[in-house]
């Protein structure tokens, strides 16, 4: 699948990173919004990104900043946004009424090749595309927030997509540069956020518990865990931590049943816990504008070294 042409709509901070990405990979890309205002503040934003970016030498693609900024174009009429893209990525708020609206409109304008995809990160396909006449066309595509520094994308299927958009859809992530996964049947959080989730209630347990501290318990993971994860999954390290996964079953298994049946029931998220870890990272990072864009900068910029570490180990 070779497009000529995206179409993106929404053009909040997943929406400009997407355009990004696309812009990147060589295509052009028409970034739709209701606000002309909200647009030409999107590529301003674009723009500094870029520029900054290919200063340090971190910007993607073989094309220079000016090359990939000449490839987006912004537009405020849905018709004239979608015409020409085969493929359409929304990027609305988390809103099932708004995603719901967006792709009816998108379905009685569209033709029977374009795909129509959505990068909402817990509803589900079935929820959002039933009853569309190009529901076949139509997938999850979720990205990682920043999906610029990230390139993990799930996709994941209607229960009706045909399986072309599907093998399309995947083709095309990695023509851009991303990592994408299949996920062979929708469910709640997809993939990433169920494993995401599942750390963060243990998390939040062990802080609540008055076990650990809630800046030690991040270094657990930072200088720990993700340690070893920035480069291979859970499984694989059971896999390299015994002679296979088999030996790791049979040396662990007992232990990590014990372990597992004293988890406590899922977090309320709510009351001193919140209170405590709120101070904690609130003492570390303050909640003031200037201070979480700094922070944000800092582990872009991280991401981004780490993302050419990995492609530098792999090209070895």
């Amino acid at each position: 699948m070779e497009p000529s042409q995206v179409t993106i709509i929404g053009s909040g901070l997943i929406g400009r990173s997407w355009a990004m990405v696309f812009a990147a990979g060589g295509f052009r890309v028409k970034l739709y919004d209701i606000a002309q205002e909200q647009l030409t503040t999107a590529l301003e934003n674009i723009r500094k990104q870029m520029q900054e970016m290919e200063k340090s030498g971190v910007l993607k693609g073989a094309l220079s900043a000016e090359q990939q900024l000449a490839l987006i174009s912004v537009c405020t009429d849905l018709k004239a946004a979608v015409e020409g893209a085969t493929f359409i990525q929304e990027c609305t708020p988390e809103n099932l009424e708004l995603k719901k609206k967006i792709f009816g409109q998108l379905d009685v304008i569209v033709g029977d090749s374009v795909i129509l995809s959505s990068s909402t990160s817990c509803l589900l396909p079935s929820k959002l595309f039933t009853g569309l006449k190009h529901v076949k066309q139509c997938i999850v595509s979720h990205p990682v927030n920043p999906p610029y520094f990230v390139p993990l994308v799930e996709i994941v299927p209607h229960p009706e997509t045909d399986p072309s958009t599907t093998e399309r859809t995947y083709a095309l992530m990695k023509k851009i540069g991303q990592s994408p996964v299949k996920l062979n049947r929708e469910i709640e959080g997809f993939v990433l956020n169920r494993l995401q989730y599942a750390v963060i209630s243990e998390a939040w347990r062990l802080v609540g518990e008055g076990v650990i501290s809630p800046t030690d318990l991040d270094l657990v993971m930072s200088d720990g865990l993700g340690m070893r994860y920035a480069f291979i999954g859970p499984l694989e390290t059971m896999h390299l931590n015994a002679e296979g996964v088999s030996s790791y079953c049979e040396r662990y298994a007992e232990g990590m049943k014990l372990v597992l049946n004293t988890f406590g029931p899922v977090p309320e998220f709510s009351g001193e816990t919140v209170q405590k870890v709120n101070q904690a990272l609130s003492e570390k990072i303050p909640v003031a504008p200037k201070a979480l864009d700094a922070r944000r900068k800092w582990r872009d910029e991280c991401l981004t070294g780490l993302a050419k570490l990995k492609t530098q180990m792999k090209s070895d």
